[in-house]
């Protein structure tokens, strides 16, 4: 386990909406979002705006439904928040995702668009299993995004993240 540990202020951590089975032949990369998922997108891109979470970056992982999800932000969102598309963050390990919000230290506030299980395991290294476990007992749903914040006092705490919010997908 990498003891990596993001200098963001603000992180948001989003899985990818519902997306359709692969068809024959298709890979799993690029799975579209389904109709469920699309609204899902819109509903969650929808009320994170209406609660004032404004990422200066996004994160995507490159597969389709990644990106689909993704780009319900995109039209929400001012120009001032950057989009990136990773193919990095695809069928990687929570500690790549770690790595990976090392690398944008420059931001103030990260969302990462990503994949199960490595998007809950990074919710619980960061928020505690107690938090974590909170709001998703049942596993981290598609379209949800915890928004955590960087404790306060994150020099003298254990936990140096705060879990501010989940909105269920």
């Amino acid at each position: 386990m990498t003891s990596v540990t993001p200098s963001q202020n603000r992180i948001y951590l989003l899985r990818h909406a519902k997306s359709g089975w692969a068809q024959p032949g298709e890979r799993d990369f690029d799975r579209a979002l389904n109709d469920a998922g699309r609204e899902e997108a819109a509903s969650v891109a929808e009320r994170a705006i209406e609660r004032g979470y404004r990422p200066d970056l996004i994160l995507s992982s490159t597969a389709r439904r990644c990106r689909e999800t993704a780009d319900a932000f995109r039209g929400a969102y001012s120009t001032r928040t950057e989009f990136q598309y990773l193919d990095e963050l695809y069928n990687c390990t929570a500690d790549t995702y770690l790595d990976i919000l090392a690398n944008f230290k420059n931001y103030g506030s990260v969302m990462v668009v990503g994949h199960n299980p490595s998007i809950e395991e990074v919710l619980f290294l960061l928020a505690g299993s107690e938090a974590a476990q909170t709001v998703v007992p049942e596993g981290f749903p598609t379209a949800g995004l915890a928004v955590l914040d960087r404790a306060a006092d994150a020099a003298s705490r254990s936990r140096p993240w705060v879990l501010m919010d989940f909105l269920g997908g």
